[in-house]
């Protein structure tokens, strides 16, 4: 029987979404360098969703389609004002509110191919004004509608600080939703995966998916990512910090990659997004932080960042509270998510391992008055 801790290297199924291979990415055979530097997100949706990119009239209808079905229902809205403002996890509050949308949805357990992707439309649409709207009630404010003529990058900006991002704000935002769409069989999609091989329905699946993805070494990096950038707060302290870390044995959130063996592609364009945004914003403190750890972390231990390392100033410096960070991998990862929830159902089989039993044997039963 084969056994790995952490199923590491073990090929659990195929799959035509994305690929990881001699360190390069894939979705659907791009590679992630083109698309990162070409592609708006409504592509990268529909090209993971239909196995190949839009033309320009489906590109159109694909966009109306998303603005349609962005809106909440207002039993949600009232639901999420209840919900507490203090020492809560968005994340928390998005399983929640993605688990509250299918007593919504007439169509929630309806399982033909046409049902299902009415679902994913609405589930890509909602999870970003779910979050906003969320953000937006902490503050004590009123949530807002999208605006049809927006782009889905700058649509989540809009309704979360109710005003139109510049375009270098929409452009690095759209290129972290790229860049974050999918990830081959991850742990929120295996999740995913794994909960609707029971034939469990499309919200089940998601809402699992986004308790895998809350965890601190999966989604959550970024976010702690940025803790540890504050809590150091000058460049001065990163080496003292590191030494200490090192000789501690700490990990260093946003290094490394258990896939790759040179580098995570998909961080260089967020350094890039994070250099750009610094100069824009004049706030070029976190990047100038992040630039020195990677040096020191690269000659000391060999270790590259990941994609989760520059996500975490590229947020800051569009004024995105941290708090969000991980919530707002979810807004682009939901579109990976259901096109393997999609190819599942497609050629479906009960993902059910098996585990090497390490504990005692032939053990007898002793009535409970001789214990």
């Amino acid at each position: 029987m084969l056994k790995t801790k952490g199923l590491e290297g073990v090929v659990a199924t195929t799959s035509s979404v994305s690929s990881i291979v001699d360190d390069m990415l894939t979705y659907r055979g791009f590679s992630i360098d083109d698309l990162a530097q070409f592609a708006d997100f409504e592509e990268i949706i529909y090209l993971l969703w239909h196995n190949k990119l839009p033309k320009l009239e489906q590109l159109t209808e694909f966009r109306n389609e998303l603005n349609v079905n962005a809106s909440l229902p207002e039993e949600l809205i009232a639901q999420l004002k209840l919900f507490p403002t203090k020492n809560i996890h968005p994340m928390a509050v998005l399983r929640t509110c993605v688990s509250t949308l299918a007593l919504y949805d007439e169509e929630a357990d309806e399982t033909s191919d046409q049902a299902n992707y009415r679902k994913a439309i609405r589930l890509q649409a909602k999870i970003p004004a779910i979050i906003a709207a969320y953000a937006r009630i902490c503050e004590g404010k009123e949530p807002i509608p999208p605006i049809s003529s927006l782009s889905f990058a700058a649509n989540f900006l809009y309704m979360l600080n109710g005003a139109i991002p510049n375009s270098k704000s929409e452009e690095a935002f759209n290129k972290a939703l790229v860049l974050h769409a999918d990830h081959e069989l991850n742990a929120s999609t295996f999740t995913g995966r794994v909960c609707v091989a029971t034939l469990s329905d499309m919200y089940s699946g998601i809402t699992a998916a986004i308790g895998a993805l809350k965890g601190p070494l999966h989604g959550g990096a970024n976010e702690r990512v940025m803790k540890m950038l504050a809590e150091i707060d000058e460049i001065d302290y990163i080496e003292p910090y590191l030494k200490r870390a090192f000789i501690n044995k700490e990990k260093i959130m946003g290094f490394g990659h258990r896939v790759y063996k040179n580098g995570d592609p998909r961080a260089k364009h967020l350094r890039e997004m994070s250099r750009q945004l610094a100069e824009v914003t004049g706030e070029d403190k976190w990047y100038n932080m992040s630039i020195m750890m990677e040096e020191i972390i690269r000659s000391e231990k060999g270790l590259p960042p990941n994609v989760d390392f520059y996500s975490a100033s590229v947020y800051h410096c569009l004024g995105i509270k941290h708090n969000l960070f991980t919530p707002i991998f979810a807004v682009s990862r939901v579109s990976g998510w259901i096109a393997h929830i999609l190819e599942q159902y497609e050629n479906n089989r009960l993902i059910r391992p098996r585990a090497e039993y390490i504990g005692p044997k032939h053990l007898e039963y002793i009535p409970i008055a001789e214990r």
